[in-house]
């Protein structure tokens, strides 16, 4: 499968205009999500897994009592590329 091409920083400032309490740190975009309790964190992360699997892109989770951060980035092309974007932009949708 051939890598997908990286973003040039213009466009990855101009994707992240559209993913509000998105990040660009380094190579990657960060989200911070905060929840009640653990549980609920817990629930967050296992609803987002399927679509993770579904698009074969998945996030780095850490996970802190209730406050779940994700990072995307494409590490098969070494940064980001539309594949990280297209995850939080789905991962968005089912906040």
């Amino acid at each position: 499968m051939p890598k997908a091409p990286l973003l040039d920083p213009g466009e990855v400032e101009s994707r992240l205009a559209s993913l509000p309490g998105w990040n660009h740190d380094g190579e990657m975009i960060v989200k911070s999500f905060t929840f009640l309790d653990f549980a609920e964190a817990l629930a967050f992360v296992n609803r987002i897994a399927p679509k993770a699997e579904e698009m074969n892109h998945h996030p780095d989770v850490a996970i802190h009592w209730n406050e779940v951060t994700l990072s995307l980035w494409t590490h098969a092309s070494g940064g980001l590329t539309h594949k990280d974007f297209d995850l939080a932009r789905a991962i968005e949708e089912m906040i």
